[in-house]
């Protein structure tokens, strides 16, 4: 099989235009196949307070109100994607910046509301509705569309816009479209998925960036977690990692986005492997 590389960043590269720049010069030197994988960064925030659309959060996720829905579409599908993609052609890739939508690739269920149970002392329990958002499942990725844009010499790059096939737009977790697009690629090709974020890797010391985990399998998982090695918001991220490598993802890598160009060495960031 040949290699395909999936990269994902987060606000931490796209909202310092520095980190971007820095970031494209080396996603572009990556050999053979890849993939990139955008969030929105703090610009869609920004946006909606300019036009006057509070931004609502439950739990540190967004709730996607009609509204917001317009706003994140405009940003993360216009503003950012062709920014990149102008960028990475300038550079040499040539890129193509996709929705969901474009080319039926990746299409999601919208979020059903979430019922949530009472209180002690209350005697209903509340309904949660995250709005126009969308899940993702293992029909989801369509293989086959992805495959001849990547055999045609494009380089796909994804915002967090998805759609449900019936003319729905769908705000969508980019960690989340990452994993799924990884996983379902993983049927045609050596997938290897690289999650870039602000820390270096999984550290021992979360205060110290020179004890980087190196490389962590399955069976570790437990252990690290139970010693405190792994806590907190990194939990979900390497169960997230772990469950695409159990579903044919090859590998995953978890680091700092300016390091890029250490995965040819096997030096980025913390490797996770089965």
């Amino acid at each position: 099989m040949q290699k395909l590389t999936i990269v994902k960043i987060g606000g931490n590269v796209i909202d310092n235009s520095e980190n971007l720049h820095h970031f494209l010069e080396d996603f572009t030197r990556l050999e053979g196949p890849k993939i990139l994988i955008h969030g929105g960064g703090k610009i869609a925030t920004e946006t909606s307070a300019s036009l006057g659309i509070e931004a609502k959060m439950i739990d540190g996720r967004r709730i996607t109100d009609i509204a917001t829905l317009r706003v994140v579409t405009m940003v993360y599908a216009g503003l950012i994607n062709k920014n990149i993609v102008a960028q990475l052609q300038a550079r040499g890739a040539n890129a193509i910046g996709l929705t969901g939508a474009d080319g039926n690739i990746i299409k999601a269920k919208k979020r059903p509301i979430i019922k949530v149970a009472p209180k002690e002392g209350e005697l209903e329990g509340t309904e949660i509705d995250y709005g126009f958002v969308g899940d993702l499942d293992e029909s989801s990725v369509s293989v086959s569309s992805l495959t001849n844009l990547l055999q045609a010499g494009f380089v796909p790059v994804f915002c967090a816009i998805t759609h449900d096939g019936e003319t729905q737009l769908l705000n969508t977790n980019a960690d989340t479209i990452a994993s799924a697009v990884a996983v379902a690629m993983s049927s045609v090709y050596e997938t290897h998925l690289v999650y870039c974020f602000e820390k270096k890797g999984v550290l021992k010391d979360v205060n110290d960036e020179t004890t980087v985990v190196r490389e962590i399998r399955s069976t570790d998982f437990e252990h690290l977690k139970a010693d405190g090695t792994v806590a907190g918001g990194m939990i979900p991220k390497l169960h997230n990692a772990f469950e695409a490598i159990n579903k044919g993802v090859v590998s995953v890598y978890i680091g700092k986005a300016d390091e890029l160009t250490e995965i040819e060495k096997g030096s980025f960031g913390t490797k996770l492997l089965k």
